[in-house]
Parts: structure tokens; sequence; C-alpha cells
């Protein structure tokens, strides 16, 4: 009940009237279809025999009208059905998205990408196929089921009690047939995000593709995961193929063992011809019940793979929340909204590791960061620099020790009070299809005309915005792949700037421009920011040289903190660094 209760969360009202009007419709239909043949077998034993014909017009018209009517209330059901599950499909899918949207970097690393993906999408769909029968087909078969049966005992007891040896032969099969395909589903989804993952992957680095001249290997390996999945989803199909022809051979005996019986007792005369006839329709009406029944029982397979995906999401407990009781910032904007008064960052023996049973990748961090002084931060790679800066505004909590920003333990400030003042340019730039304005409006939707300009300026964005027919209505496609590397460093750098944030992180956010940009760029942020606390992730000595202070990170370990002078003395790493980035240079 309570993965029930999820899954139809926030349904709309007038989609669960929808879900109530179906069944209701559906069982009218149900009641017209078993009347046609009684009405039949009336005009057949009744009205012909006497020859009267006012009785045999008199029932026509009566299963004419039963007809339209069924005919009325099978249309009113499949609208309503269609209604219900496209309404339950797009809650769903409500609901799936903004779980995701709530999932730490933690969770997300748990499901990745592509399988979220595919969950948001076939998942669904099947789930929706799912509802739309539940709510109509699983009510129609079982009471067309009971009815015939009732109405084919009526008829004729002995005769009808071959169905209760041929139900619950059907219903082991089909249990057998449930059993040995339902892991055999399972497996094919995982090999749908194995496929998706390929997909996503090729066409986010298609340039890299092309430039490597991978495509023949690309096409190699997609070829082989889509056979993965051609031969799990034949091991499936081997299985649930076996339904049909099963189904159809007992429905087809039983027609022909009920043809006999019913034959032999007409001769007998201890059965009516329009009887038979009647007996027939029940017992068509019948097998087409447990056929439909089996169609079910087949779909049920598949979407319960589907439905237990995407409950695994809607299930999953987030590790990042808000906590119970916040401890707001001392001082409050004007809307009396909490803000945080000081950029001030303080890490407390700080560690952590991606999960509990792999290696810490940064042990006993130490380090007291000022408000509007710059730390610069340098290190080899993997030595655990992005994952450190993660921490400040929680995409991360730490496995042990405390993150002080404005003396506060983030754990215990809201999400959004702590994330709205930290802006942070992650390592990778990520750009919306929009234009440049609307791209720049998710650091503040507010902002002016002015407020975008100034923020580009000082990201050194602004001269090749303006150079641009349109300026900043310049439509970027996917991605900004119609800009280059450093321009869509600058254009994040200008959308962090616009949240005015206490604490700006920039982790290696400078390295796709030259030196001279990334020099004109720290200078402004210095002379414009002097209250925001700079945190600069760079690979380059030349970008931290000016930094009040330098942290050298070696293997998840403070190596060394100082100056550039003091560093030079004191820390071989680092000057190491420096010496051979000068040689480089000369």
């Amino acid at each position: 009940m309570t993965n029930l209760r999820k899954l139809l969360c926030g349904l709309e009202r007038k989609y669960l009237f929808y879900t109530i009007l179906t069944p209701i419709t559906m069982l009218g239909e149900v009641a017209m279809e078993v009347l046609i043949p009684l009405l039949m077998a009336q005009i057949v034993d009744v009205g012909i025999p006497a020859r009267n014909i006012n009785d045999v017009v008199r029932m026509g018209l009566q299963m004419i009208g039963a007809a339209c009517l069924s005919l009325t209330f099978g249309v009113l059901s499949g609208r309503f059905a269609a209604l219900a599950a496209t309404g339950f499909s797009h809650n769903l899918r409500r609901n799936l998205f903004g779980k995701v949207q709530d999932l730490s970097f933690s969770n997300m690393d748990k499901f990745g990408t592509a399988s979220l993906v595919t969950r948001l999408t076939s998942d669904v769909t099947n789930a929706q196929n799912t509802y739309q029968m539940v709510i109509r087909i699983c009510v129609r078969s079982p009471a067309m089921l009971i009815s015939a049966a009732v109405m084919a005992f009526f008829i004729d007891r002995e005769l009808a009690s071959f169905l209760l040896v041929v139900i619950p032969l059907l219903a082991v099969i089909l249990a057998v047939i449930g059993l040995k395909a339902f892991p055999r589903f399972r497996e094919m989804l995982k090999q749908y995000d194995s496929l998706n993952s390929d997909v996503q992957e090729n066409l986010t680095g298609i340039r890299v593709v092309k430039s490597f001249v991978q495509e023949a290997a690309e096409s190699q390996k997609f070829s082989r995961t889509a056979e993965k999945l051609r031969n799990t989803q034949l091991k499936a199909e081997r299985i649930i193929i076996l339904n049909m022809p099963v189904l159809q051979l007992m429905v087809y005996s039983c027609i022909i063992l009920l043809l006999w019986s019913g034959g032999t007792r007409i001769i007998a005369g201890t059965m009516l011809p329009g009887e038979l006839i009647s007996f027939l329709t029940y017992i068509n009406q019948i097998l087409m019940s447990l056929m439909m029944i089996s169609m079910i029982f087949v779909m049920l397979i598949l979407s319960r793979a589907s439905l237990g995906r995407i409950l695994e999401v809607l299930n999953e407990e987030v590790d990042i929340t808000d906590p119970d009781t916040s401890v707001a910032p001392p001082v409050a904007d004007s809307a009396n909204a909490p803000v945080i008064a000081s950029g001030s960052v303080e890490f407390q023996d700080v560690s952590f590791s991606y999960s509990a049973n792999s290696q810490p990748v940064l042990s006993r961090i130490n380090l007291k960061v000022p408000s509007g002084s710059t730390l610069g931060i340098i290190g080899g790679t993997g030595s655990s620099k992005s994952t450190l800066v993660q921490l400040i505004p929680r995409l991360y909590d730490v496995t042990g020790g405390r993150v002080l920003v404005d003396g506060h333990d983030v754990r215990d400030l809201p999400l959004e009070t702590l994330r709205r003042a930290v802006g942070m340019v992650l390592q990778k730039n990520v750009l919306f299809s929009g234009t440049i304005r609307e791209n720049l409006l998710w650091g503040n939707k507010g902002a002016t005309q002015q407020e975008l300009e100034t923020a580009c300026r000082r990201s050194d964005a602004h001269s090749f915005i303006t150079s641009f027919p349109q300026g900043y209505e310049t439509v970027l496609g996917q991605g900004g792949v119609n800009l280059s590397g450093g321009q869509k460093q600058r254009l994040c750098i200008a959308r962090a700037l616009l949240t005015k944030p206490r604490i700006l992180i920039l982790d290696d956010s400078t390295s796709a421009v030259d030196t001279a940009t990334d020099a004109r760029i720290r200078q402004a942020l210095r002379e414009s920011l002097p209250q925001t606390t700079k945190i600069i992730i760079a690979q380059r000595v030349t970008s931290i040289q000016d930094a009040d202070q330098i942290l050298v990170l070696d293997d998840g370990t403070i190596a060394a903190t100082g100056t550039h002078s003091e560093l030079l003395e004191t820390c071989g790493i680092y000057r190491e660094v420096y010496e051979s980035q000068q040689k480089g240079q000369e």
C-alpha cells in the first residue's frame, strides 16, 4: 500500500474521477454483452419455433439496444481509461523528476544518468500501459469470466463443469511462465540502461569521436551492446511466447469438446439449439477473458520490473536534506529570508569517502579561510581538489569532521540558504539550450540588463557577446556547442557572479582561457568583490600566486599551506610545479 500511495501521490482529482468511472462503465459493457446471448437464445428457442414475429422483432430490438449500450459503455470506458492513464504517467514522471532533483550527487552516482533516463521514459511508459490495462481490462476480464461462467452453469451445470478443470490448469501454467520470465525482463531493462548509456556518451562526445576517427569503433561498441539487449529480449520472449499457443490450444480443444457434447445433447433432446448457441457464446466469452487475463499477466510481468525500478528511485533515501531544526544565520535580508552574513569557511578535521566501503579520498583536513580572502588550491590529478570544495555547498556531506560557513555547520543550514550564498563554477561547464541572456538569468532571474553586462565585464565575456549579431539574445545550441571552451567558461563565471555570492568557487574555471584573460578576470574579481571569499582551483601557478593563501593537496591530504613566496621556500611539490611551468613558458 505504501508503494501504491507513492505511485499515485499527487494525482489530480479529475484523473482519480476518470479512474473510478472506467471500471463502472466497463461493468456496464460486460452486463450488456452477457445479456445479448440470453436474448439470442430466446429468439431461437421461443420466437422462431412459435413463429411469433412480434416476439422475434421485440427481442431483436432489445439485442440491438443492448449492443448499442455495450458500444457506448465501451467507448466511454476506453476514453476514461486513456485520460486516467495519461494523467497517471504525467503525475508519475513529475514525481519521479522531482525526486531526481532532490537526489544528492552520491544518490545520482548510485543510479547513473542513463538508468534514470530509462526510468523516466521507457519504465514510465510501461507503467502507464499497465495502469490503463488494470483499470479497464483487469475489471472487464474477471467480470466477464465470472458472469459468463454463472450463465453457463445456469444453462447446463454438467457441461460447464469442465471449467473447474481448465481454469486452475491455466492458472498453474501462467504462474510457471511468470516465475521464469520476470528475472529475464528485469535483466532486459538493465541492458536498456547500458544501451542508453552508450548512446548518451557517444552523442555527448561526438566531436571527440570524430576527431580521433573512432566512428567504426563506436559503431562496433554499440552493436555489441545492442546484441546483448537482443539476446536478453529473446531469452525473455522465448518463455512469454509459450503463453498464447498453450492458451489457444486449450481454447480450441474446449470448443471442439463442447460442440461434440452439445450436439449429442440436442440429438438426445436434452438441450435446445438456442441454449447450445448461447452456451457456446458464454464459453467463448470465458475463454476470451482467459486470453485477456493471459495478456494482462504478460504485461504485469514486464511492468513489475519497470515499477520496481521506478519505486527504487521514489523510495531512495536522500542523504542530503534540510535539517529538522535549521539554525538560521543571524542576519536577514529585506524579505526576512535568512542569509549568510560573511563568507568565512573552516574545515575542522574533515574526512570524506564516496561510500561506506571505500577508502577515504580526503583525510584530516584542517583549514581556515577568512571572509573576503582568496584561497588558491593546487595539486596533482586525483588529489581531491574538486571534492574538497564540493563539501562547502553540501553537494556531498562529510563522513568525518565539520565544514563551517559563517561559523555554522553547513549541515545545520537550510540548503537553499547555503547554496544561494555559494556561487560555484564546476569543472565541467554546462550551458543550456536557449539564449545567452536566458543562461545568465539562471544566476538571478530578476537581473537587469545593466547587472548582466556588469557580471559579463567582470568575467571578460561582454566583448565577445557583443561581437555576435544578436548580442545577449544569441541562441546557444545544446551544451553551448557554438561557443569555444574559454567562452563557455567565462559565461559560467558571469552566471555565478549574478548570484551575488558570499563565497565564489572557481573549479579550474579558467583553464581554457589564455593567461592574459585569466589575469584580467582575477583582477576584476579582486577589485569588484572585496567582501566575497574566493576559492580558486587551478593547474597553473600563475592563476593563484596572488592568493592570500595557497593550499597544496597531495593524495587527499594537506601537503602545505602558505603564500606563493612561502611555498616556494618550504614546499617541494609546489616548487617543482612552479619551476616546471616556468620552464614550459620559456
